[in-house]
């Protein structure tokens, strides 16, 4: 594919008298790695939510694979092939680890039968599998979520995601609370998972998105400021300014 998966044209957001994001215009193409940066109340989250489908941008458009998008339900973004994961982990702690991707799988996938059991949905078992498979969690499928350790929480959370098959991954701090080898962890399935489809992810390692990423977004006061390769970001002197400093040891 030559054509943008996914873009946004002049994407804006208001809450009240508030401008938490203006004008953004940007698009992204099949099968890279994009993070997106900048400082706290950036509009980083707004961004996202508006990717995900969470949230209508009050003004301007999104597309994916050409499709207007704009105003469209979140659950329609799933059923297209968006989907995504949040900072604050969000898993049933009760339920096996495979139960929580089967439910997942569950709700993407079949309607309210009163005359079919769901055990009998063989098909959202397997999906399930396939997903625990992935993120490396196929040893832990009986266990409950909540007895997994946190990096093993953010990646179940990620197969939940992966369980609807999605061509766009969009990752919201995957690494937050995690010490140095959780992170490692999560780099190496990040950089797995990025063979198969499109990812964009909103992190704050600034040396994992230098290494990850073949694209780079930076915000700031809701604006677009700089948009290129780690290489280009780490010597922009307006990034430098407003986000990485000049003494980072990044440069």
């Amino acid at each position: 594919m030559t054509q943008p998966i996914l873009a946004v044209d002049g994407v804006g957001r208001t809450f009240g008298g508030f401008v938490a994001l203006e004008g953004v215009t940007t698009a992204f193409m099949p099968g890279k790695v994009t993070s997106i940066i900048g400082p706290n109340g950036a509009g980083k989250s707004t961004f996202f939510n508006i990717l995900s489908g969470a949230l209508a941008p009050s003004r301007g458009s999104i597309h994916f694979k050409g499709r207007n998008l704009t105003g469209t339900k979140q659950h329609a973004f799933v059923h297209l092939g968006i989907a995504r994961s949040y900072q604050i982990t969000s898993i049933f702690p009760e339920l096996s680890v495979h139960e929580n991707v089967r439910v997942a799988a569950q709700a993407g996938r079949s309607r309210y039968n009163i005359w079919t059991h769901r055990d009998r949905l063989r098909d959202l078992a397997e999906k399930a599998d396939a997903a625990l498979d992935a993120v490396g969690l196929s040893g832990k499928r009986a266990e409950a979520a909540r007895l997994l350790a946190h990096g093993q929480q953010r990646s179940l959370e990620i197969a939940i995601a992966l369980v609807s098959d999605p061509e766009v991954l969009l990752l919201d701090e995957p690494t937050a609370g995690m010490g140095p080898e959780e992170t490692k962890e999560m780099v190496a399935l990040l950089e797995k998972l990025a063979a198969e489809r499109t990812i964009l992810l909103v992190e704050h390692k600034m040396k994992m998105i230098l290494g990850l990423s073949d694209r780079i977004l930076v915000l700031h006061h809701g604006r677009l400021i700089a948009d290129g390769t780690p290489r280009d970001i780490q010597t922009d002197a307006e990034v430098r300014r407003v986000y990485l400093g000049q003494n980072d040891g990044y440069a």
